[in-house]
């Protein structure tokens, strides 16, 4: 079979900013907890929930060996069946 592929990245960087007399990790870095409890869930969700508008594309997860707090990789594949892949 051939297949095609390309690639496209979205990237966040999280940083929090603390006052001058923060003295290290006195909220047991709480912002991350958040981000990964709540917020990351919610986009990746989102982006899901937008794909289902395509029903031509099927989107699901692959691992490359990454840890997901490190990285989520959402496959997008077209359908054969598509009359644009025709």
């Amino acid at each position: 079979m051939y297949q095609e592929e390309e690639s496209f990245h979205l990237r966040f960087s999280l940083e929090a900013k603390f006052p001058d007399d923060y003295d290290g990790e006195e909220d047991e870095r709480m912002w991350l907890k958040q981000w990964e409890a709540q917020v990351k869930p919610d986009i990746v969700r989102s982006i899901f929930q937008t794909l289902e508008q395509y029903p031509d594309w099927a989107a699901h997860f692959r691992n490359r060996g990454m840890a997901a707090t490190d990285e989520i990789e959402i496959v997008l594949e077209k359908s054969p069946s598509d009359p644009l892949l025709n």
